[in-house]
């Protein structure tokens, strides 16, 4: 595993890489960083690359308005910057949206998307009520691991969690409240159609957040998606069952070369 810095415009993104081969770019969700991809990034015969976005991890904050197309447009240009085009995308919750935005305006650099419990087409509200226990899970660490366990509710190591929890402590704090009213705002659902590439729509049956009906919404919204949904698993098979992700990404991307 290697890491380093790059610099994206007026942007320094850190990213881990491992591997060589076809591309995969790993794209983490909110209250993340790269480190969620850690125990899924080596896939025999890829070349794995996993960023934090800007405002997350290590990565410098935006200092505008964040969207969803901000955040697309930071893989776009840390994409650029590697020479990487026609990858495959994975995209986790929050960066599922931000792979499909970026799969719709670039289609040169996403070969075919995997969306993990990812928002829908049509976004993920986030009622303005709720914006205080945001607030609260920015300050107070307690509230935030009640948060954070919620979302991996069959993660057993404590010390992994606890980094998970270290690295959620790292984002920008004008991102906590952006980030909901980016979610918010976000609907591609008229352009899906544009996107021909194969989508894998991966849901965790335990996950409270992501709904079926919105796993389905996705799956219906592309030509060629399927979904996959995987029992016994919450909002993050990346971390919950790591074998389990990689088996069936590997299976995914064999029908796709």
């Amino acid at each position: 595993m290697e890491t380093d810095f790059v610099s994206v415009g007026l942007l320094s993104m850190y990213y881990m890489e491992m591997g060589t081969g076809k591309p995969i770019v790993f794209v983490h969700g909110n209250t993340a960083s790269s480190l969620w991809y850690e125990r899924v990034i080596n896939i025999p015969g890829y070349h794995g690359l996993a960023p934090d976005m800007p405002c997350f991890g290590r990565s410098s904050p935006f200092d505008e308005e964040i969207t969803i197309d901000r955040y697309s447009e930071s893989i776009a240009g840390f994409m650029d910057v590697k020479g990487i085009k026609d990858a495959v995308v994975v995209g986790h919750s929050l960066g599922g949206c931000v792979v499909q935005m970026l799969a719709i305006n670039h289609p040169d650099l996403v070969k075919a998307m995997v969306l993990i419990d990812s928002g829908a087409p049509t976004g993920l509200l986030t009622p303005k009520d709720h914006h205080p226990f945001i607030q609260l899970m920015r300050t107070d660490r307690k509230v935030l691991e009640q948060a954070l366990r919620a979302v991996v509710p069959t993660l057993k190591e404590e010390a992994f969690f606890q980094k998970l929890v270290d690295e959620a402590q790292l984002m920008a704090p004008q991102a906590w409240i952006g980030n909901a009213e980016a979610l918010s705002h976000f609907d591609i659902s008229s352009r899906c159609s544009e996107y021909r590439g194969s989508v894998l729509v991966i849901r965790g049956a335990l996950d409270g957040l992501i709904t079926d009906e919105m796993a389905q919404q996705t799956a219906r919204a592309y030509s060629k998606a399927k979904l996959v949904t995987l029992d016994g698993i919450g909002h993050s098979v990346i971390v919950e069952d790591p074998a389990l992700f990689q088996e069936i990404l590997q299976e995914f991307l064999a029908g796709i070369k």
